[in-house]
């Protein structure tokens, strides 16, 4: 099933809040005059409301995604799609994709 393309613009959060951000912007392909992302750019994560250790294991701080489109690539890479899947380092939980563009689609 066909997918959204995430761009920078996206509200990306992590579980507890925090807003991501990529860190290396995928400048070749652009949707809604904004770069998108490739599945192999880290992500950073400011705001993160989970406690620090000894408390939890928080606060998130960088998050990967490991699922991409399989079909769209740019340079090489796959591209980031509103249903990808990432998990945030060190407490090991999901990113959520809250909003993107809804113009272009991928698989």
């Amino acid at each position: 099933m066909p997918g959204f393309l995430l761009h920078v613009g996206a509200q990306v959060l992590c579980s507890h809040v925090g807003q991501a951000q990529p860190t290396v912007p995928n400048p070749r392909v652009t949707v809604s005059g904004q770069p998108t992302v490739a599945v192999t750019s880290p992500y950073m994560v400011a705001g993160c409301t989970l406690p620090p250790p000894p408390a939890a294991n928080g606060p998130c701080v960088t998050a990967q995604f490991v699922t991409a489109a399989t079909r769209i690539t740019s340079n090489g890479q796959p591209l980031l799609l509103l249903d990808s899947q990432a998990i945030c380092a060190p407490t090991g939980t999901p990113l959520l994709i809250v909003m993107t563009q809804p113009r272009v689609t991928g698989m």
